[in-house]
């Protein structure tokens, strides 16, 4: 990219700006500054979520619903109001559509129980997932295909890092219950058209159910136009706090799914007989919540809400491209998923280097970033390779600081080979 195209990228949008409400972004790791391109793995929080946490320990902190005094009133009101914003970022319907979980792996295991428990899959009954699937997303199916006899079927990946489609068509049959694909491939940065995806299954009667972890804080979400049945995300990967996430479902589909646990604040009526479950959310939500995680996440979509998210992903894309170009100049350095659509992930290899010499030496000079298999075991072995280092780009990242990994990663392979 020419030097002109990012000046007017920085100037069209202010990451310094930014970067100023992320206080961690100042510190410095082996005396130097901290370049954080571990964004894949857990993004920064700004100010904003940081307060809205301490202060709910400081001035709201209560257990929430049925109190009637001030500070479960004033919590319960904070937990839902952040419920509503929630349903408002990913333009859900109803806000009894939003359960909170604590993260996308929760909510990827309470799909597959629920739809188990309620007979919506059984014996010989299929689901399709991809080869570029997160862990969280084949161990839970795995397990109910050892508990009950259901089957998992793969869609292939092409060399670009692309979901062969055409392949997907030929993986339904009568059998086929549900499909659950990732939106963003958290090791490849692949964007996968989700719509076409829910299209394809749909016309042939199957829901389908997203993996939104790595597409939160990217890409603009309406499940409503992309027409799923089930969205999952986590909240620390959008700027948010770490033990929160959403498992968005279709109303209907939920009201016919029994419970994922059970206990308190899911009920309505409970005797040594019978219980009768609470209303949507409720009924998803036994226990004693994270309260205040909610209240963080609920700031983290107010943060994300902010911004003008047209140009945070044009700004993103361009530091992408950037990126890219100057790592395929280096001799030995291959990048492992080229899609045309991509979010900002790039994994990488360098012949002769291993992946975990790579980052402990850029640790060395403050850059962070991740190495191993990214829990996506089955995706590398499709690349042929077990790891790869991979650094993940934010908002609040610059080109400055890609000048700067670049470098210090010329230099290291220079030490190493």
């Amino acid at each position: 990219m020419a030097e002109d195209v990012v000046e007017q990228s920085e100037k069209a949008f202010d990451v310094q700006k930014i970067r100023s409400e992320f206080l961690i972004l100042s510190l410095k790791v082996n005396g130097k500054p901290l370049v954080y391109f571990d964004n894949a793995a857990t993004t920064q929080k700004p100010r904003e979520v940081i307060s809205a946490i301490k202060d709910f320990y400081e001035s709201e902190n209560g257990n929430i619903h049925r109190g009637v005094h001030y500070l479960s009133e004033k919590a319960t009101e904070l937990y839902e109001n952040a419920r509503e914003e929630i349903k408002n970022f990913i333009n859900a319907k109803s806000s009894k559509e939003i359960i909170f979980t604590r993260g996308t792996t929760e909510s990827i295991n309470l799909a597959a129980t629920a739809l188990c428990r309620g007979g919506m899959l059984k014996a010989d009954d299929e689901v399709i997932i991809s080869n570029m699937e997160h862990h969280s997303n084949i161990v839970p199916w795995q397990i109910i295909c050892n508990e009950k006899g259901v089957r998992l079927k793969v869609i292939p990946v092409t060399d670009e890092g692309d979901l062969d489609l055409e392949a997907f068509k030929n993986l339904f049959t009568e059998k086929t219950k549900l499909v659950s694909v990732v939106h963003v491939s958290n090791t490849l940065g692949t964007i996968n058209p989700v719509e076409e995806i829910v299209r394809i299954a749909h016309e042939r009667g199957v829901p389908v159910l997203l993996d939104g972890a790595q597409a939160a804080a990217h890409v603009q979400i309406d499940v409503r136009k992309i027409g799923c049945d089930y969205y999952v995300f986590s909240g620390h990967k959008m700027f948010g706090p770490t033990g929160i996430g959403v498992f968005y479902g279709k109303e209907e589909l939920l009201e016919k799914l029994p419970p994922y646990q059970g206990g308190g604040d899911m009920i309505k009526n409970v005797t040594f007989e019978k219980t009768t479950y609470d209303d949507l959310p409720a009924k998803f939500e036994a226990g004693t919540p994270n309260i205040s995680g909610g209240v963080g996440l609920g700031a983290a979509v107010r943060f994300l809400n902010s911004l003008d998210r047209t140009a945070v992903a044009k700004y993103e894309d361009e530091l992408l491209r950037y990126a890219t170009e100057k790592l395929k100049v280096i001799e030995g350095l291959r990048i492992i998923g080229e899609s045309k659509n991509k979010s900002s992930v790039i994994s990488f290899v360098v012949d002769g280097v291993h992946p975990y010499d790579i980052g402990t030496l850029l640790d060395a000079k403050g850059i962070a970033i991740r190495t191993g298999h990214h829990c996506t075991q089955p995706t590398m072995e499709r690349f042929g390779v077990s790891s790869t280092a991979r650094a993940s780009f934010a908002l609040y990242n610059t080109f400055e600081e890609v000048d700067y990994f670049v470098d210090s990663l010329r230099k290291i392979l220079k030490m190493l080979r």
